[in-house]
């Protein structure tokens, strides 16, 4: 049997909170739109909440964040300290997320073991990231964590398994499984049904884990690639750094430390609640004349015939200009339309930006000094493939669903004394 990578944990959640006021979005939502922080706070008022055991980026210009992190650290040994937790002991659970749209996301909260994880490209390890990592956003992210007495997950890893072996089977008998919460998200978020998975289920689970790992293990390979990162995957690479930081004073008859490991929300690939976005990328400022000319040595230089591929809208205010190109893999299609990009802001100045969905997209690229790429949607059938032949996709290379559907903070674990 391989060695496992998804296992059980010791799960804290409130004893007596108001739900819907203890759990937040991600820190990393909306941050451009401090209004909906401010909502957040109305919302929250004195309550105890995993809103004071954060803080949200929309606040990183605005407030000192060695000052937010001194009062969340006292936060978190607060509610430690005064009984706020209990303690679900060698558990996983099972999550019914109810999104915005109305379809349900099936998920299990468990430990990631990081010794298994590698974010380093061309690493063969059994959990790798899809995005490129920039190393230069880890140091402070790191910093928190090395400090702080608990996690919370936003972190969401699939595995792939369209046979549906794995986590399928505890829908099926959810109403065995003892309920831990049920209520509804703030501000649009869904809903979220959390069960409780331990003692025999559990096992049973483990079993299922591992006999999905050898299914996809080839043979001679260093380790199967059996986990993607879909979300969080910066906060996992910090918690991978913090963890090699202190695994060499470790003692070896004290067991694992708390840290070796991460929660995470394992989701299927092949659930129908999981949809990919294309993530566009849009130039301002910038002088729009030389667009169609370099657009037309741009589709010039391609190296594959055009026709079979994926259409790319490529678009500014004198024009749109269609690309067809058949493109070895969908990771080397968005780095060369990235490249073109940087390229262009370097010779005719600008910024780019990042955009989601398709209309706000094709309305900037109309704008005065704005041009704009249309990238197609993503085929999630690609991204183990593309990973696998091509290694992980350039930064901001598509979504997980909308804003409001990300993980929210909720269930809280001991990382450090």
């Amino acid at each position: 049997m391989p060695r496992e990578v998804f296992l059980p944990g010791d799960i804290m959640l409130p004893r007596n909170a108001d739900m819907s006021k203890w759990s937040v979005i991600a820190c990393d939502q909306f941050s451009s739109q401090p209004e909906y922080w401010q909502k957040a706070e109305s919302t929250v008022g004195k309550s105890i909440s995993t809103l004071r055991l954060m803080l949200p980026e929309a606040y990183l210009e605005t407030r000192d964040p060695e000052e937010e992190i001194i009062k969340i650290n006292a936060n978190m040994k607060e509610y430690i300290g005064s009984g706020v937790f209990e303690t679900l002991s060698d558990s996983y659970i099972y999550i019914e997320r109810r999104l915005s749209g109305g379809k349900v996301r099936k998920g299990i909260l468990g430990l990631l073991d990081l010794e298994q994880y590698d974010f380093k490209p061309g690493a063969p390890a059994a959990v790798r990231p899809t995005e490129a990592t920039v190393e230069d956003r880890l140091p402070p992210r790191v910093k928190i964590r090395e400090r702080a007495a608990l996690e919370m997950p936003h972190i969401v890893i699939f595995i792939n398994d369209p046979c549906q072996r794995v986590i399928e089977p505890l829908a099926e008998m959810k109403d065995t499984l003892p309920e831990l919460y049920d209520f509804e998200l703030m501000q649009g978020g869904g809903g979220i049904t959390g069960r409780r998975v331990f003692g025999r289920d559990a096992l049973s689970l483990r079993e299922r884990l591992s006999e999905a790992e050898i299914a996809l293990s080839l043979p001679g390979a260093a380790a199967p690639f059996l986990y993607a990162v879909g979300d969080g995957n910066h906060s996992l690479a910090a918690a991978k750094l913090y963890y090699e930081s202190i695994k060499k004073s470790l003692g070896s008859d004290d067991g694992p430390h708390p840290a070796r490991y991460c929660l995470a929300e394992l989701v299927n690939l092949h659930d129908d609640s999981v949809e990919f976005e294309a993530i566009h990328r849009v130039m301002f400022n910038t002088d729009t004349a030389a667009f169609p000319e370099e657009v037309s040595k741009f589709t010039q230089d391609l190296k594959k015939a055009a026709g079979d591929g994926p259409e790319i809208r490529m678009i500014s205010a004198s024009g749109s200009v269609p690309i067809c190109a058949n493109w070895p893999s969908s990771g080397e299609m968005i780095a060369a339309i990235q490249k073109f990009c940087d390229d262009y802001v370097s010779k005719h100045g600008g910024k780019i930006d990042f955009i989601h969905g398709d209309a706000a997209a094709l309305d900037m690229a109309k704008r005065p000094g704005c041009a704009a790429v249309i990238l197609p949607k993503p085929e999630k059938s690609e991204l183990y493939p593309s990973i696998a032949k091509s290694g992980v996709f350039p930064k901001k290379s598509f979504s997980i669903g909308h804003a409001e559907d990300k993980r929210y903070y909720l269930e809280c674990r001991r990382i450090n004394e």
